[in-house]
């Protein structure tokens, strides 16, 4: 098991699965006319890319320093993941405290579920792959 490759191949894939919901909150925007989920897509993709990036990052180090700690690792991201993704939803509302506060909800947290289980998937399959 290459950790580099599968380091790699986590940020590439959830970079595809970002640029994939961007391009779908987008669509929707054309053909329905929905103006305001432009911010709270541009948002919510930087939001998944850079914890993704984050978590492979710091995944890899983990997985080759102290691979008998990854259960922990896997906890403690999960609960990281929540409090930043409240972080971000609570400076949100506190920016733009009119009626875009719903949309915005609804977008990111389909970015969020999407990427929540990207996580999911793939680091079941790594572990089963071990």
């Amino acid at each position: 098991m290459n950790i580099d490759k599968l380091c790699m191949s986590y940020i590439r894939q959830e970079l595809l699965l970002a640029v994939a919901l961007f391009l779908i909150a987008l669509l929707v925007m054309r053909v329905w006319f929905i103006d305001t989920i432009l911010t709270p897509a541009i948002i919510s993709v930087s939001f998944m890319l850079v914890v993704a990036v984050s978590i492979a990052l710091v995944w890899r180090r983990v997985a080759k320093g102290a691979p008998d700690s990854l259960p922990t690792f896997f906890t403690a991201v999960s609960g990281f993941r929540m409090l930043l993704a409240l972080a971000v939803m609570f400076v949100y509302y506190m920016v733009n405290k009119d009626t875009t506060m719903l949309p915005f909800f609804l977008v990111f947290m389909a970015f969020y579920f999407a990427s929540l289980t990207h996580h999911s998937i793939f680091f079941a399959s790594v572990s089963n792959r071990s």
